[in-house]
């Protein structure tokens, strides 16, 4: 199979708390919970939860283990941007906040002016963005 647009793809981070980052990505934002497995304190293994909506060719990949020590180290760059092809609904910022997001302002002018920046549990940055995206 060629690798091209059609390919899928995955985004994978570690996370500190996955039930914590559950409850932002799937009840805040309104991913599907695609895959879960849980390593049930087997050496070598890790837990994994993987959100996305299920006709999207990408889904968000996020792992724990309680012996490893990677640790999620985001930078105010590291964003996962939405392209929302309107006006952010406050309604759904408000819900990413109850579910444990935090509103920001990027360093970046650009998402200031055409976005909302939420940082998820694990301090990774979700841009809605109120532009549309067109490859054409």
């Amino acid at each position: 199979m060629p690798v091209n647009g059609h390919s899928h793809i995955r985004i994978a981070r570690p996370s500190r708390d996955l039930a914590t980052a559950e409850r932002f990505w799937v009840d805040g934002l309104g991913l599907s919970v695609l895959y879960r497995a849980e390593s049930h304190g087997v050496p070598g293994e890790h837990d994994l939860l993987m959100v996305g909506w299920p006709d999207a060719s990408w889904h968000l990949e996020l792992v724990y283990d309680a012996d490893a020590t990677v640790a999620p180290r985001p930078t105010e760059e590291d964003l996962l941007v939405v392209y929302v092809d309107g006006e952010v609904p406050e309604e759904l910022v408000a819900r990413l906040e109850e579910h444990g997001g935090k509103r920001v302002t990027s360093p970046n002018p650009y998402w200031n002016e055409w976005g909302v920046t939420v940082e998820d549990p694990d301090a990774y940055r979700l841009v809605l963005c109120t532009r549309g995206w067109s490859n054409s």
